[in-house]
């Protein structure tokens, strides 16, 4: 199932998730709807640049619910019974003279329909080139694949790569243990020499993060840990305009916002879901404007908070 562009042999999974070995720089243009997304947030300007498509079985992104159930859920959404697609989407922000990428994208790591986000880039007027900076929430394979390009240099070669400390220290500098994860061994494995092999071209000069720090003016990261040790959600602000970034809190909105099972990649599911309620509440609250990173395309809403607990609502299409 990998393409010629990858030319590298993974992991596939029986529903057709796969993990390969390497991201391409680019991959070709295709006939199909856009891939990028504009609005704004007040004096910010914001684009959102879909990597395309990853997925798995739906038990994998909900793994305590009821077989029936969630067979029921899936049903109702219209939804294939055996694998749950997820989308990849980037954030492109416009802030101060600088251009900074929200999540760099899967490449291929996770599948071949991975490694849009060159051609929206292009789509948009820009190269990887024109990127000053890029920050990454966690570093999981489908957030950093697309910092290395198939020769093994960088995407971005003029980006200053923000990651997360405690992630950093846990996937990168050490071998982690992935036991928690509801995958076989052999995808464990392939996962995290991914991660490794992605991140190798910007081993220097990366920049090391506390959740809470801010990147840039108008840029605030957020502790969100428990699906790992330092994932960090983002607050993007201009003005009294507000959007946020949540990154993995949540895969999908059918089963862990309008329901509320657990991601089985979560390495420490407690903390993850105090994490998701604590900032759930919070958009709720707040009434933010939120951007789902594996929502459905543009991945953009609100939390409505119920008596049993979230609703996502996306917002109407802007033209």
């Amino acid at each position: 199932m990998l393409t010629a562009a990858s030319a590298v042999t993974g992991l596939i999974l029986p529903t057709g998730m796969a993990l390969a070995q390497a991201a391409p720089a680019s991959s070709p243009a295709q006939a199909g709807n856009a891939g990028h997304y504009r609005f704004r947030v007040g004096d910010i300007s914001a684009t959102v640049l879909s990597d395309g498509l990853i997925g798995g079985p739906p038990r994998v992104y909900a793994s305590d619910a009821p077989e029936a159930e969630l067979q029921e859920v899936l049903r109702r959404a219209f939804l294939p019974a055996d694998r749950l697609t997820l989308n990849l989407n980037t954030l492109l922000v416009e802030t101060n003279g600088r251009r900074i990428l929200l999540e760099a994208g899967a490449g291929q790591t996770m599948g071949p329909q991975g490694g849009r986000i060159f051609e929206n880039l292009a789509a948009i007027g820009l190269s990887p080139e024109d990127i000053d900076v890029v920050v990454v929430s966690h570093t999981h394979p489908d957030h950093v694949g697309n910092l290395r390009t198939a020769d093994g240099g960088k995407a971005f070669p003029r980006a200053t790569v923000f990651a997360p400390r405690a992630d950093w220290d846990f996937f990168v500098r050490n071998d982690p243990d992935l036991s928690y994860m509801p995958v076989p061994e052999e995808f464990r494995r392939n996962f995290a020499a991914a991660i490794k092999r992605s991140v190798e071209p910007v081993t220097t000069g990366i920049e090391l993060y506390e959740a809470g720090a801010e990147i840039v003016p108008g840029l605030t990261t957020l502790p969100a840990i428990g699906h790992t040790p330092g994932m960090a959600n983002f607050l993007v602000q201009s003005g009294n305009d507000q959007l946020l970034l949540t990154a993995d809190l949540a895969y999908h909105p059918i089963v862990n916002v309008d329901r509320p099972w657990l991601p089985g990649p979560d390495r420490d599911k407690d903390t993850a879901l105090a994490s998701r309620r604590r900032i759930f509440d919070m958009a709720a609250a707040d009434r933010l404007l939120v951007l789902g990173f594996h929502y459905p395309f543009p991945g953009l809403g609100r939390m409505l908070k119920t008596d049993a607990g979230y609703a996502w609502v996306p917002v109407n299409w802007q033209f």
